[in-house]
């Protein structure tokens, strides 16, 4: 198959990623009918090619997809030939497939898929989803090339998610919040629980997640160790720097005045994180000067990435309250802003836009231009514009996205920001219409 051959053979799998199903939708401890018998029955096929490296097994309800790349990075500075996969894609697939942080040409993508295709269709009991051939590719492809170590993000949750067949050496929880979840009763703790589900008798668990109230559930999984923020790690003395962050580290070693490539001082939890979970799978210290090259070279799409400069364009994600949280005191740490914003927000069925529009500080003097990207599960603009309204903004309805970026650009004189977020999805379509718009 070539590339286009390629999608089209997977486009005809069930995508959960992209349909509005229950289980794209499913919100933690509403789980049942879900296993991982599947994709258990696909890699076994392939000859369990997943077992055939160590894996860093990364969950969280945010940060999972810095936290990666901040381990990819240490781990390639250490000098071992590195793996990550990662969800969802920005732009096109190949960004969820890489070594030492290089996306996979077309031609291996191609290559890979044309292979696991032979496989599934020579045993025709087996019926993948998208997201589990997607998986199960990688875990193919790291076996091909003979990766030291495989860097995995949880796609959805964890106990159920087709990556979670992986025996990882170190486990990783970045933190718990209110990402699908239905939000009745004590929902961090079904959420907690469903992310525990990817620690495994033989894992170090490196836990980011600070509430004590949410310890017990972790521990009662019976990692092989335990290494909790604030008591085994952490970052502190946050300080603003010209393109990112600075921070000093505790872990097993200590780390001061590191650079970090990504503004927010969010970015510096994420960092902790990750210079504990690559301590924990080489059980000793990092050499600082390791820390320092990896940490200072990150760069991550859709994580508060400025696009243009004059105009100001800021692109994040940011489709929860804690991540809508920590874009506004980014916004407010690095570039002072603190008067009239123009957003663009678009996000997908099942998020709260008025959460998330609060945490954005959304109020009186901003503008809002409400989207929707070209997704099955995109939000009907019409909740994001109550939202707005509720909130006392100027708002406005214009897709697709390109098009509201293009109003964006048109209500701007220079001074104002335009921010955004809301979705992985809008923010790739802002960053190819914004490469077309400014180049008018």
């Amino acid at each position: 198959m070539d590339l286009r051959d390629t999608q089209a053979w997977l486009n005809s799998h069930i995508n959960f990623e992209a349909r509005a199903t229950e289980r794209a939708d499913v919100s933690a401890g509403k789980t049942d009918g879900l296993s991982l018998d599947s994709i258990q029955g696909l890699v076994e096929v392939l000859g369990n090619p997943h077992l055939a490296y160590p894996v860093i097994h990364v969950t969280g309800t945010n940060g999972k997809g810095s936290t990666v790349q901040m381990i990819t990075e240490i781990l390639v500075a250490m000098g071992l030939h590195v793996g990550s996969f990662t969800s969802p894609h920005v732009l096109q697939m190949n960004e969820r497939y890489r070594t030492n942080g290089v996306e996979i040409t077309d031609n291996e993508l191609a290559e890979t898929f044309t292979d696991l295709r032979m496989f599934v269709e020579a045993n025709p009991d087996l019926d993948p989803s998208y997201f589990e051939l997607l998986t199960a590719a990688a875990f193919q492809w790291f076996a091909t090339i003979a990766v030291d170590v495989a860097v995995v993000e949880v796609g959805l949750l964890g106990r159920y998610d087709a990556t979670n067949v992986v025996q990882s050496q170190v486990a990783v929880v970045t933190n718990i919040g209110t990402d699908h979840t239905n939000r009745e009763g004590n929902y961090r703790a079904r959420i907690a629980k469903e992310k525990a589900g990817i620690i495994k008798p033989t894992s170090t668990l490196v836990l980011g997640e600070p509430d004590p109230e949410l310890y017990g559930i972790f521990a009662e999984e019976a990692p092989a160790d335990l290494k909790w923020v604030r008591r085994d790690f952490a970052a502190t003395n946050p300080r603003m720097a010209v393109g990112g962050s600075m921070f000093d580290f505790f872990a097993r070693g200590k780390y001061d005045d590191v650079f970090v490539n990504l503004p927010g001082q969010h970015q510096g939890a994420n960092a902790a994180v990750a210079i504990a979970a690559v301590e924990e799978f080489f059980q000793r210290e990092i050499p600082d000067d390791v820390v320092e090259e990896a940490l200072g070279k990150v760069w991550l799409p859709g994580r508060f990435e400025v696009v243009s400069a004059d105009p100001l364009i800021v692109l994040d994600a940011a489709h929860s309250p804690e991540a809508a949280a920590a874009v506004t005191q980014t916004l407010r740490d690095h570039l002072g802003s603190s008067g009239t914003r123009v957003l663009v927000v678009g996000m997908l069925a099942g998020r709260d836009p008025l959460d998330v529009l609060t945490a954005l500080e959304v109020g009186a003097g901003d503008f809002i231009i409400a989207t929707a990207p070209e997704s099955e599960r995109a939000m009907d603009v019409a909740e994001i514009v109550a939202a707005a309204n509720s909130l006392g903004a100027t708002v406005e309805t214009a897709t697709p996205v390109s098009e509201a970026l293009d109003r964006a650009l048109s209500t701007v004189d220079g001074e104002e920001p335009i921010l955004v977020c809301g979705s992985f999805y809008v923010v790739g379509e802002a960053r190819s219409a914004a490469q077309e718009l400014l180049a008018e």
